[in-house]
């Protein structure tokens, strides 16, 4: 059965991979150097997206249900870093501070409306310690100190970004394949994926009760959950990792936009 993290412990990653991101910010030498997973930004737009990031979330949690994004507006961050890290640390209690107004079951606008994920604040603060934790590891590998991600916010990273990212009714456009997802924790997934869209399985699958054989696996990836989170997120070589089976499947994937 899937494992999803409690409300107030999502709160408390998002604070805690926020603080990490601005100290890793603070120790900078400079914040012009560009970032080498996001390599279109420099550490200070890092910094100013992760905040619109938060500003923005903060607002749509506020307008509560709606068909269409709601017109959100972000102000331009201070470039002084002093200034830059106060702004940044606003813009993070801004967003827990809607969250926890609103609580876990408030419906708000998303981007992953046909995914598995529900529209909802609790599943807007799920999504936003997967962006706290990466962007955190983006400024720490730009700074050459990348640390492993935490394994609590890393094992609830794989199956979030599955169940948002990929999990919905848009149509695998290549042959039907599955793959499977093995953290060294202990926890397993499977994607399958085919024209009717792609599903995602915590294993071991319930395939005795529910009368239906697994898929064949066409590939596999193992690693710690933290490694699987960065591969998920582009951010590591899948083949950093141990892969078996076809390995052109995961680049299939990271290729593919299911919302394009």
């Amino acid at each position: 059965m899937t494992q999803i993290l409690e409300f107030p412990v999502l709160l408390r990653l998002i604070d805690e991979r926020s603080v990490a991101f601005r100290a890793a910010v603070a120790s900078a030498p400079s914040l012009d150097v560009q970032v080498p997973t996001c390599p279109e930004w420099t550490l200070r737009d890092l910094v100013q997206h992760l905040g619109g990031v938060h500003r923005s979330w903060a607002a749509i949690v506020a307008a509560g249900p709606a068909d269409a994004r709601p017109d959100v507006s972000v102000p331009e961050a201070p470039r002084e870093r002093t200034a830059l890290l106060a702004w940044s640390a606003e813009s993070t209690d801004q967003l827990l501070r809607a969250l926890r107004e609103f609580g876990p079951e408030r419906g708000c606008w998303t981007w992953w409306g046909g995914s598995r994920s529900p529209q909802t604040s609790g599943a807007v603060a799920r999504h936003q310690v997967q962006e706290a934790m990466v962007h955190t590891y983006d400024a720490q590998l730009t700074l050459g100190a990348p640390q492993s991600l935490p394994d609590e916010a890393a094992l609830d990273g794989v199956d979030e970004f599955l169940s948002t990212c990929c999990a919905g009714t848009d149509p695998w456009p290549h042959e039907p394949a599955a793959v499977e997802y093995h953290a060294t924790e202990g926890r397993s997934w499977r994607l399958s994926l085919s024209a009717d869209g792609a599903r995602v399985t915590e294993l071991p699958a319930p395939a005795a009760d529910s009368g239906e054989a697994p898929d064949p696996v066409g590939a596999t990836l193992r690693g710690t959950a933290g490694e699987l989170v960065l591969a998920l997120y582009a951010r590591i070589p899948v083949n950093s990792l141990k892969v078996d089976g076809d390995p052109r499947l995961f680049d299939l994937l990271l290729a593919w936009d299911p919302s394009a």
